[in-house]
């Protein structure tokens, strides 16, 4: 492997992709939903999917699921990866390496702030609002702000990602390539250490 390539952690490659699937899947069939139910915003010609509330539904309780395993692993392990103490002090280096770097950090820290609110507000709404024309319940509205959030905050992360690592980086979350030290066996050792740690 050329030292070049950037490695991700298996265990990262794990969940960072589960969450992004479920995530994409979950955002796909809101948009479904809302253009059937609602559209009051953006209205799209196409067919009505038979139960797209239960689909959403259920995509939004795997996310729920997976989505706190991933967050306390990116606090601990992958806390690199997210704001750092002077991540808001290199934003008036525009235009420089530390500039990029940093705004991928914060883009990446508002990613798993969003999707926790995308959850939250999803998790308080009930399923017989949309289709009884209910549209306009708090969580319901809360709900469409933290999608948009959401939608916004993935392309940022896809778009931050591509200009601090480019194609290679983009690419290594998929690479099947496992490296010893990061063999699944080591998991539980390191999972105790990151836990340990006094401060994140």
């Amino acid at each position: 492997m050329a030292s070049s390539k950037p490695y991700q952690p298996l265990l990262f490659r794990i969940l960072h992709n589960a969450t992004a699937l479920l995530a994409l899947l979950a955002i796909i069939t809101s948009f479904v939903v809302y253009n059937t139910y609602d559209g009051r915003l953006v209205k799209l010609p196409l067919p009505k999917i038979p139960n797209s509330i239960g689909m959403h539904g259920t995509f939004g309780l795997f996310f729920l699921l997976i989505l706190p395993v991933f967050a306390i692993y990116s606090f601990h392990a992958g806390q690199k990866r997210l704001i750092q103490t002077d991540s808001f002090k290199n934003l008036s280096q525009i235009g420089k390496p530390s500039w990029w770097y940093s705004l991928q950090r914060i883009t990446n820290t508002a990613m798993l702030f969003a999707a926790t609110f995308a959850v939250i507000t999803g998790r308080m709404m009930q399923e017989k609002w949309l289709p009884n024309g209910d549209l306009n319940q708090t969580w319901y509205l809360l709900h469409i702000a933290a999608w948009i959030v959401l939608v916004i905050s993935f392309a940022l992360h896809l778009l931050m990602s591509a200009k601090v690592g480019g194609a290679p980086l983009l690419l290594s979350i998929f690479d099947t390539n496992i490296r010893e030290k990061d063999s699944p066996k080591t998991w539980p050792e390191k999972i105790k250490k990151w836990l340990h740690r006094p401060h994140l």
